[in-house]
């Protein structure tokens, strides 16, 4: 089962990170959460690894659509996005919305994760120019 919606970007890290708030933003989402998962490992574990920061991205509308569906979606939060470095491009990575109407088996989700989709999809478009 796939479960993510994945571009890659030729860039600096940090730039992408700005590109992806802004496109986000642009979709009508902010940023709620941000995990730092490289400085988290390196502090609590003395793990080195590439950059990898996952932003908890929030449509307000759309999160009141799912939890208005399914009290529990919380759970399964869709909107998390990961930023990561691979190898000499970035990965951009957004958890596909259809994942949770596929786990909950709820029918009232559809139109918030197709809605969803559609946002992410043109916020990861964005930051490719259309391409990949």
């Amino acid at each position: 089962m796939t479960y993510s919606r994945t571009v890659h970007v030729n860039g600096d890290f940090s730039q992408t990170v700005t590109a992806v708030r802004e496109a986000l933003a642009e979709q009508g989402f902010g940023i709620l959460t941000e995990i730092d998962v490289q400085a988290t490992l390196k502090e609590k574990l003395g793990h080195e690894m590439e950059n990898y920061l996952i932003l908890g991205a929030c449509n307000p509308p759309l999160a009141h659509q799912a939890i208005e569906a399914d009290r529990s979606i919380g759970l399964l939060p869709p909107c998390n996005v990961v930023v990561r470095t691979d190898g000499d491009r970035v990965a951009v990575q957004a958890l596909d919305p259809a994942t949770m109407v596929t786990l909950t088996g709820q029918d009232a989700l559809k139109p918030v994760a197709q809605e969803a989709t559609r946002r992410l999809d043109d916020a990861l478009s964005a930051l490719t120019g259309g391409k990949e």
